[in-house]
């Protein structure tokens, strides 16, 4: 973890939460799961089920057990753990689960692990892109597959877009 850039001790408690999520498993290796939760366009519902499997106890009480504030999470976690844990810990478990639950989004998961109906026009277009040809200007080294995902700053001012992708593909097809 510290390699990583996580050098307190108190950090590596996530790995914990990431092997109850099902994004590690027993050994540390990240899951088929946590490599769909890279996909940006399924990750807040592979969260939201990821969330739902882990906290299956506090969602076998309360099937909206997402909604419920901290307060209420932290007694209900009280009342399922027998009193097994201090005040504090309970409001830090509580705590973890209300800020993962910011992060998915439960409207498409419907709690049976089933997968979401997705429209027509969306299947199509994702059949389009797969079925569609790599552009010609783009080097290919076979075996060797680049990732970059870029945050972009917010802005009303469309140079700075422009600015930026001119710079990409100066840098990126050069």
């Amino acid at each position: 973890m510290e390699n990583l850039g996580f050098p307190n001790t108190n950090d590596r408690a996530v790995i914990n939460i990431l092997k109850a999520l099902g994004f590690l498993d027993e050994t540390g290796v990240p899951t088929k799961r946590y490599h769909e939760y890279l996909d940006q366009t399924q990750s807040a519902l592979v969260l939201a089920r990821s969330i739902r499997e882990a906290y299956r106890d506090l969602f076998t009480i309360n099937k909206q057990a997402q909604s419920m504030s901290a307060v209420d999470v932290k007694n209900k976690m009280r009342t399922l753990s027998e009193g097994q844990f201090t005040d504090r810990v309970l409001t830090q478990m509580s705590g973890t689960f209300t800020t993962l639950v910011k992060l998915a989004d439960f409207s498409l998961d419907t709690g049976d692990g089933a997968a979401p109906e997705r429209k027509e026009a969306e299947v199509e277009d994702d059949q389009e892109s797969i079925n569609a040809p790599p552009p010609r200007d783009v080097p290919r080294i076979e075996g060797l597959v680049y990732s970059i995902n870029l945050q972009l700053p917010e802005s009303r001012d469309q140079a700075v877009y422009d600015a930026l992708f001119k710079s990409l593909k100066a840098h990126l097809l050069s």
